[in-house]
């Protein structure tokens, strides 16, 4: 599928998009997170912040985070599986910090596999360094996760746009 990523529209996640985001959230995460658990994001937690990616009114990608203080930490980001090395990652990446920013964050940080070598690589272009090792922390098989962390350039993200 060709897309123009200038038409991508990137906006606050809502109830109506729990099955698109389950069907993503499935297909890209062995533990994946339930519709349970993105409804009690999305209603129950004043910390958190989601967003959709979506072309001609279809879900491709999606992220979220908490931003508490200065502090923005990415939950989950996902894009649909026949759409990923298409700079998608990039883009929803990007736009995170960029919310982050706008909700007053300075800094990111975030859990990965170890073994997700993709993600780390995609991570250390938008500034992320290796900070420290949870153990086991994934528990569909005992992974440890690597967390890394990014000063934001709040002056570079700043795009004066409302969240919506």
């Amino acid at each position: 599928m060709s897309m123009d990523t200038d038409k991508l529209i990137y906006r606050a996640m809502t109830m109506a998009d729990i099955p698109a985001i389950i069907a993503i959230e499935e297909e890209a995460f062995t533990g994946p997170w339930t519709a349970e658990a993105f409804t009690n994001e999305l209603t129950n937690n004043m910390f958190a912040k989601y967003l959709v990616m979506e072309y001609q009114g279809e879900v491709f990608g999606y992220g979220g985070m908490w931003v508490i203080m200065d502090e923005a930490h990415i939950t989950n980001i996902a894009v649909r599986s026949d759409l990923r090395g298409k700079g998608l990652g990039h883009l929803l990446l990007e736009q995170l910090q960029r919310t982050a920013v706008f909700f007053g964050a300075a800094r990111m940080t975030l859990e990965v596999r170890v073994s997700n070598e993709i993600a780390q690589h995609l991570y250390r272009k938008y500034g992320f360094q290796p900070a420290g090792i949870r153990p086991r922390y994934y528990s569909d098989n005992d992974e440890d996760a690597l967390i890394m962390w990014a000063e934001l350039d709040t002056e570079q993200l700043k795009t004066g746009e409302e969240w919506n």
